[in-house]
């Protein structure tokens, strides 16, 4: 049900404008007019739920606030009884303030490093997810759905096809772009669901006229590429990240064994990998051996190193809010250190990083990082480290991690802070 639906239920118009807030002097005038207050630090009730608070208000048209670093990064909307009543039917806390504390809000934001943003319009948000994964092996789709943010999914014929401009956000499922089934050949070759995986795959390729899903991968992250450049705002995680830079770097050149494709792969691969083509990495080695479970030297997952998620966990960095508004909106998190979480890609060696990225989060005394952002021509790209925020050692066939236990999770508050980067008012956002 929308706001406008509430609305009529409790017999509330919504007021879709911000009061005009006039500096006279040093003093901020605020007329007399309450508002709604959703606070993001250890208060807030249900952390998750309220970006999908955040994004409902935006689809009725209230123009609202992220208030960066002010406690935790909290939201700011005009005053309404529907939206109230939505916060109170999911279960987000918020506070009703009046002109007078509003004020005082602004003053300390001023003069703190802290900034306040505004959010113009939800963003449009597709999934890139093959048709036949799980709905529950895809961090993101499993946190949407719980915040009750929309989006659709797409694969390959959208891609190709050219409907990527429709979207302004595009998540990459923990896609192999390399075409090499996840690498998950010495393991499972003989389970139906990777024999299924082929069957699909292959059959996407042929439709497109590819005779190799490599092939089919690299057209689809060219697309991807192309999408980015031309403004589009681009979030991976896992096996996405380090994977898509891959097939980037190795543009038209075969890098998969024939055990996974039938014939061998290119004698000169190394020497053919053009990193100035990839989003975030370089100097990388290729793994091309089907029995290891390792792409390239990217990445930093240690498998032996099981000590727990509390043991692994990483840490973010402090942003100046006022002159880096987009890697601080993408850091805003009740806390600044995160249990940590494994995948198959889990975090990145420093040392393959391009100078020119922004490091979000890093491993302390490790050299890793785990989470990442950087511009390319007009758009953006986040690559974040780890499958599940919440299930330290995912595993094929673990059950579905339910979000309703880990409504306060700060690595799902990163996830989601991506998801938001793209309604703020782009003129406020300094690359």
């Amino acid at each position: 049900m929308s706001i406008k639906a509430f609305a009529g239920v409790v017999g509330s118009k919504i007021r879709s404008f911000l009061p005009v807030i006039m500096v006279i002097g040093s003093s901020i005038v605020v007329p007399l007019k309450a508002e709604l207050l959703i606070p993001m630090d250890n208060t807030q009730s249900n952390h998750l739920k309220a970006y999908g608070i955040a994004f409902a208000g935006l689809k009725e048209q209230l123009v609202g606030k992220w208030l960066l670093n002010y406690r935790g990064g909290s939201f700011l909307f005009p005053d309404s009884d529907a939206l109230a009543a939505l916060c109170n039917i999911r279960g987000v806390r918020f506070e009703r303030i009046g002109s007078g504390e509003i004020a005082a809000i602004l003053t300390e934001i001023q003069a703190s490093n802290m900034e306040s943003i505004t959010l113009e319009k939800e963003p449009k948000i597709g999934v890139y997810i093959p048709p036949n994964t799980l709905p529950w092996d895809d961090a993101v789709t499993m946190v949407l759905e719980y915040a009750e943010i929309e989006y659709e999914r797409l694969w390959d014929d959208e891609v190709l096809e050219g409907k990527l401009n429709d979207y302004d956000w595009l998540h990459l499922h923990h896609e192999d772009f390399t075409g090499q089934y996840g690498k998950f050949y010495g393991s499972y070759r003989h389970m139906p669901w990777y024999q299924n995986d082929i069957k699909v795959n292959e059959a996407m390729a042929a439709k497109h006229g590819f005779a190799k899903v490599w092939q089919l991968k690299h057209a689809v992250a060219e697309k991807i590429r192309n999408y980015v450049i031309n403004g589009g705002f681009m979030f991976a995680m896992c096996a996405a990240t380090d994977t898509y830079d891959i097939a980037l770097a190795a543009k038209d050149v075969d890098i998969v064994d024939s055990a996974i494709d039938g014939d061998g792969i290119d004698p000169q691969y190394q020497k053919k990998l053009d990193f100035s083509r990839t989003f975030a990495f370089e100097n990388f080695n290729i793994h091309p051996n089907p029995y290891e479970y390792e792409f390239s030297d990217i990445d930093a997952s240690d498998y032996s190193r099981l000590r727990g998620a509390e043991a692994d966990f990483f840490q973010l960095f402090d942003f100046s809010a006022k002159y880096d508004p987009v890697p601080t909106m993408l850091t805003q998190c009740q806390t600044n250190v995160i249990d940590g979480f494994l995948g198959q890609t889990t975090s990145f060696f420093k040392d393959k990083v391009k100078k020119s990225v922004i490091v979000l989060a890093e491993v302390p005394g490790q050299n890793e990082v785990k989470y990442i952002h950087g511009n390319m021509g007009k758009g953006t790209f986040t690559y974040y480290g780890g499958h599940d925020p919440e299930d330290y050692q995912h595993k094929v066939g673990d059950p579905e991690t339910i979000l309703e236990l880990f409504k306060n999770s700060p690595g799902y508050r990163l996830i989601l802070n991506n998801v938001l980067f793209p309604a703020a008012e782009k003129k406020q956002l300094k690359t």
